[in-house]
């Protein structure tokens, strides 16, 4: 059993901003890509930014869910990626 992080890992400089999208949110995402969710990449539920991302929002990130992810790029400035959440 993966117990919660004792630190916030996303607070950390090297890892990337999650975010933990609405389902209208979800929904604009994969019409935008023409995808449906299982093509999307996976992050297993039990990943440290998961759990962290559950703590502080004091919420259940359920098994569908899709989690954005902001990374900062010298030559793109500004990379989104969009994963799906896996038990």
């Amino acid at each position: 059993m993966v117990e919660t992080p004792q630190f916030n890992v996303l607070e950390h400089n090297l890892v990337p901003e999650h975010r933990l999208l609405s389902d209208e949110e979800a929904e604009a995402v994969l019409a935008k890509l023409k995808i449906s969710k299982d093509q999307l990449p996976k992050i297993r539920k039990n990943d440290a930014c998961i759990k962290v991302l559950e703590k502080i929002s004091h919420t259940d990130i359920k098994e569908g869910s899709i989690i954005q992810i902001t990374r900062k790029s010298k030559t793109a400035e500004v990379a989104v990626a969009y994963r799906l959440v896996r038990g």
